[in-house]
């Protein structure tokens, strides 16, 4: 999977079968995963055409239950909180299973 992120993360957590994109440092243009943050969210909205593929999904990195009313209205796909975040492979692994096989 192609995964593009619009916030700082630990990329090392992320499995190495991944190719991970930083928008803010170039990319390719065909991620099919976004990964954002309530920081990143309008960068995300008004440049996710050009960093991710025709069919992608979001990761919302939350970290308080307020984001989640701040999310609401952007087409969230998934949510993943801040504290879980070294489980992001199991999330990533359930959106490749379910959507891109």
């Amino acid at each position: 999977m192609r995964v593009v992120t619009f916030c700082d993360i630990d990329e090392s957590v992320i499995d190495s079968k991944h190719t991970i994109e930083n928008f803010q440092s170039g990319c390719s243009g065909e991620a099919q995963i976004a990964i954002l943050d309530i920081n990143s969210i309008f960068d995300f909205e008004e440049n996710k055409h050009e960093a991710c593929a025709d069919k992608f999904t979001t990761i919302a990195i939350v970290e308080d239950d307020s984001d989640y009313d701040a999310f609401k209205n952007f087409g969230i796909d998934a949510w993943i909180k801040a504290d879980d975040f070294s489980d992001i492979n199991e999330l990533i692994n359930l959106i490749e299973k379910r959507l891109f096989s």
